[in-house]
């Protein structure tokens, strides 16, 4: 009897310590959970009175491309080894790309192209600041745009021309920003390129190597080369032409102004970018100064090439005789076509191709220009879209101080706004005539220009100063609006032409 019940009570016995073990674990587990909870709220509590993490990314998170993963004070300086605001800012370059900048940032790891490119036409504005200033009296070019002279007074032509240039004209260069609408905002310098913005802000820290045509149409949009190869013209200013009227929230002034679709050029319909002909060679300037210069590349360097010549581009490639084009930026294969009508072997050597082949060009008719100390506000009420976001938005809310207009290269403000109106803006009608090199060329009235002056106390100090003579006005240009020549072709040829050459 005594073995069985020694049995019996062993075994109740361990069931008994084994419940009170597993309470016991549970217990210790509970505890355990509540010190981590403790221990996990302290730390959060802890975490926000201390703020963000140390370094920029705790505040400004963003990812880097592989060829530009530096730590930020490599460009941007500053202090990365604090969370303070404003210890990390101590010293700080928001805008390491800037020409101001350049060369001690992007140019640290990239002399060559930096040299190169601060000598550029893209960067300098060489030829566009010289055309103005030389109509309106200059007698020496200037360098870059850098050299506008800045004057206190307004005593000439030419320094009413300055003005207009500083102020109103040059907002589309390296050294600015861009325009205050959705899509003319932009990085500066080097990054005016080659870091992406949309909607006004930019869109990755990541460094483009050939960047798409949105960076291009930052600054090539209204009624200038650029915008007509995606077939927009812009409208009026006037309040009629305020449309389409949109109720879905979207912007309809993505580029300050409202544009026509029109057709856009074939070349673009196909897939092909602005670099697959505007190569870096050419917008960076790595021929310049010094260097021996590239011949440009022209309609007929492609379209008339022909086996044995040298590829005018390095995206081309000669197969089985012809001529194969590959888009830089999606690796599209086209073929390009040769000329086989023909009047292409007739009039090669007399007409530019574009005279033919543009199916529309930009027709500014007398632009006119109002440099102002005491704007009437009510009689611009119908022109209160004027292309530039300073300039519309003191005609909308009037400063009580005055208005006021930024110099576009050095952001100091001063006094006095500049107003702008057309009298004719027209697509359909192509301006023909004879260009410097004897051939007959597409012309736009680029420089039929009207410059006038009123002072604070609505005094005329200068009165529709304009370009003499009138045909100082019209420069030749290439349309990039290209297609088919069309049936018509004669049209444009004929009455252009000297009698010799119409046969």
């Amino acid at each position: 009897m005594t073995a069985p019940f020694l049995t019996v009570f062993l075994r109740r016995s361990f069931r008994g310590l084994t419940v009170v073990l597993c309470a016991l674990i549970v217990l210790l587990l509970h505890g355990c959970g509540d010190r981590q909870a403790q221990e996990t709220a302290a730390a959060a509590k802890t975490a926000d009175t201390t703020g963000p993490p140390i370094g920029c990314q705790g505040c400004h998170p963003m990812e880097l491309n592989r060829a530009h993963s530096l730590a930020c004070p490599e460009c941007h300086k500053g202090n990365d080894q604090t969370n303070e605001r404003d210890l990390a800012h101590a010293d700080l370059i928001p805008r390491p790309a800037h020409p101001d900048h350049l060369q001690q940032s992007c140019g640290k790891c990239h002399p060559a192209e930096v040299a190169a490119t601060t000598a550029s036409a893209h960067f300098t504005l060489q030829k566009e600041v010289n055309r103005v200033r030389t109509v309106f009296g200059a007698q020496a070019p200037l360098g870059s745009l850098t050299e506008i002279p800045l004057h206190e007074s307004i005593i000439s032509p030419l320094d009413l021309a300055d003005d207009l240039l500083r102020r109103r004209c040059l907002r589309c260069h390296v050294y600015s920003s861009g325009d205050g609408y959705p899509e003319t905002v932009r990085g500066t310098g080097c990054a005016a390129c080659h870091l992406t913005f949309a909607n006004g802000k930019m869109t990755s820290h990541n460094f483009v190597k050939s960047p798409p045509d949105s960076q291009c149409l930052h600054c090539h949009y209204g009624n200038f080369v650029g915008s007509d190869y995606y077939g927009r013209f812009e409208h009026d200013f006037n309040l009629e032409y305020r449309t389409p009227y949109r109720t879905d929230g979207r912007e309809t002034r993505p580029y300050g102004v409202e544009f026509h679709q029109l057709a856009p050029d074939i070349h673009q319909q196909k897939g092909m970018a602005c670099i697959d002909c505007h190569s870096g060679t050419e917008l960076m300037g790595k021929h310049g100064g010094g260097a021996k210069k590239e011949k440009p590349v022209t309609c007929l360097s492609c379209h008339g090439w022909r086996k044995g010549l040298p590829l005018p581009l390095s995206n081309l490639q000669a197969e089985a005789g012809r001529l194969v084009l590959f888009t830089r930026l999606s690796g599209k294969k086209l073929i390009v076509p040769q000329p086989v009508h023909p009047a292409h072997k007739q009039y090669e050597k007399k007409v530019h191709c574009t005279v033919c082949h543009s199916q529309w060009t930009f027709n500014d008719q007398s632009t006119h220009l109002l440099r102002t100390d005491n704007p009437e506000h009510p009689a611009w009420s119908r022109l209160l879209v004027q292309g530039s976001r300073e300039v519309e938005e003191q005609l909308d809310y009037p400063a009580p101080q005055g208005p006021s207009l930024r110099d576009k290269i050095t952001g100091t403000p001063s006094p006095s706004l500049w107003l702008k109106g057309y009298e004719l803006r027209r697509w359909e009608n192509p301006l023909i005539g004879v260009g410097p090199d004897g051939m007959l060329h597409i012309f736009r009235p680029i420089l039929d220009l009207h410059l006038s002056m009123l002072d604070a106390n609505k005094k005329v100090l200068f009165d529709n100063l304009g370009v003499e003579p009138a045909h100082r006005r019209y420069l030749p240009y290439t349309p990039h609006t290209v297609g088919k020549a069309g049936a018509f072709y004669n049209e444009r040829l004929r009455p252009n032409l000297p009698p010799e050459t119409k046969q």
